[in-house]
């Protein structure tokens, strides 16, 4: 997942917007899991559903598998993550095609994910379209058929950054949903365990105006291969809360966790349906007590979690996971990275953009907010620093 802000962009948040908490940290990477308050921690352990037994809390989620080393949502991504430890795999943020196929895409537009640019039979098709209020200029996936999907290979989205994701450039095809459900299973079966996924349906609104709806879909093929129920081994997720409690009703019982954008972000639904409601009011104890009526747990932005200050280095953690704990909701924030782009001032190391910042301190700082999980692009270096915090 992703919100709408731009890689290396920082909106400040204040406490104001959040809430402050007690802890102070220190320095860069200073919290450790001692300077959790009482009540903060025992909320932890005492939350009801939001992670399921099987799995360590804190988790960690391999974002578009393990993006951070080979080009999002392939195999080749998916694949690392696992031999790397992920708990937990995003293999799906789902979109679908023009023929009503789901595959796996950070977003409907490829123009930077794919080598569709390279392909004149297709130059036609580069059109600009309003997607839940943002103008795009692209390709786009519900004007291609699966077949004609398949003839595009993926490539590395943030290449200046990640120059050496380039090299994977154009070995891996577009994964569908459904060849992710049945690797998952394969490698069940290989490694006599389960393949924990988390799915996310990706602009649900905009789709189901176009006839594409996503979620009938989704539950179709998690019934088809056992993945419905409540001991199933996946999340579901979404930034359209009205997207998660319509799964629930498509008989789909695994935990569902609501993706929280920023705070003066109305959802897509919400904007549709007319609701006034913004980020910043589900933010609220009252907007998570609601949350908890149809879901297990949030994944709030890292600024939810530590706010960062006027110059943009880590400030006070803010009181969300309290609150979310006390509503009974498993806390599961998005995207840690080790590039100096993605962290905050004072754990950045150099000036490069690319380059790894202390990335290891910035995970630590956040787990020891109480967090339930995260996700990160490099679920190697998020494992590491999970170690010290882990109660099970």
């Amino acid at each position: 997942m992703q919100n709408r802000q731009q890689p290396g962009r920082r909106t400040l948040l204040g406490a104001a917007a959040l809430g402050t908490g007690a802890a102070v940290f220190g320095g860069a990477g200073q919290a450790s899991a001692r300077q959790l308050g009482g009540a903060q921690a025992q909320a932890r352990v005492s939350r009801d559903g939001g992670v399921p037994q099987e799995l360590p809390v804190p988790l960690v989620v391999g974002h578009r598998g393990a993006s951070g080393h080979r080009p999002e949502h392939t195999f080749g991504s998916y694949e690392l993550a696992l031999a790397m430890g992920a708990d937990v795999i995003e293999a799906g943020d789902l979109v679908p095609t023009k023929d009503g196929h789901l595959i796996c895409r950070h977003e409907n537009d490829i123009s930077a994910t794919t080598d569709v640019a390279d392909h004149p039979e297709f130059a036609d098709r580069k059109t600009t379209k309003t997607v839940d209020g943002k103008k795009i200029t692209g390709w786009f996936t519900e004007d291609f058929t699966l077949a004609e999907i398949k003839t595009l290979r993926a490539k590395e989205r943030i290449p200046d950054i990640r120059q050496h994701n380039t090299l994977y450039d154009g070995v891996w095809q577009i994964p569908t949903f459904e060849e992710v459900l049945k690797w998952a299973r394969k490698k069940e079966r290989e490694r006599g365990a389960p393949v924990w996924l988390h799915i996310e349906t990706k602009h649900p609104t905009y789709f189901r105006k176009l006839g594409l709806d996503l979620e009938e879909r989704v539950a179709k093929l998690l019934h088809r291969y056992g993945r419905n129920k409540k001991n199933s081994p996946n999340f579901l997720q979404s930034f359209e809360p009205s997207s998660i409690q319509r799964l629930g009703r498509l008989g789909l019982d695994c935990p569902k966790v609501v993706l929280l954008d920023e705070p003066s972000v109305r959802p897509a639904d919400f904007v549709e349906a007319g609701d006034p409601r913004t980020t910043a009011d589900l933010l609220k104890p009252e907007g998570l007590k609601w949350i908890a009526g149809f879901a297990q747990g949030i994944g709030p932005w890292l600024p939810q979690i530590i706010a960062q200050d006027k110059d943009g280095k880590l400030g006070r953690p803010t009181t969300l996971v309290r609150d979310a704990h006390a509503a009974g909701l498993a806390v599961q924030p998005y995207t840690v990275r080790n590039e100096n782009s993605f962290l905050p001032l004072d754990f950045r190391v150099g000036k490069n953009p690319g380059d790894y910042g202390n990335s290891l301190a910035y995970f630590k700082a956040l787990f020891a907010t109480g967090i339930d999980g995260l996700f990160s692009d490099d679920p190697d270096t998020a494992l590491l620093a999970a170690e010290e915090f882990r109660k099970r």
